[in-house]
């Protein structure tokens, strides 16, 4: 487990740049934390060690599913609007779980019936107006 804190969206961007240095192709990365917490930002720094600015990522809420192509295929999920688990499945989600790319899923106490056992799990939580804690399991 590694803790960090941030105190601003370019620092949490920072953190999200790091860790994804440890990645590899077929990791599914599941982002837990409240509404605001940052967890959209932490894409924007993610994507940017594969080579994309921060400025090309949005947050899939009404399409579910962002493809990003990049050094490495990545997949952002934004679970937030599913009802049903079934609903991910109709999309094809597993199909993006088990290829060639990285899965980055905000929401996945969503769909967590179908997310690998082996998915790599950060929390980011508010600690302040401008301060996150975000942890990695």
């Amino acid at each position: 487990m590694e803790q960090y804190t941030s105190r601003s969206e370019e620092e949490t961007m920072f953190i999200a740049q790091e860790f994804a240095k440890k990645v590899k192709e077929g990791d599914v990365i599941c982002l837990y934390g409240n509404l605001g917490a940052g967890k959209t930002r932490f894409v924007s720094g993610f994507v940017r060690h594969f080579g994309l600015s921060e400025n090309e990522v949005s947050s899939p809420t009404f399409t579910i599913i962002n493809e990003y192509e990049a050094l490495i295929p990545i997949y952002h999920f934004d679970c937030y609007r599913l009802e049903h688990v079934q609903e991910a499945l109709e999309i094809g989600a597993e199909e993006y779980f088990f290829g060639d790319g990285v899965c980055i899923v905000e929401w996945p106490e969503k769909i967590s019936d179908i997310l690998p056992p082996d998915s790599k799990k950060i929390k980011i939580e508010t600690t302040g107006n401008n301060e996150r804690k975000i942890t990695i399991y």
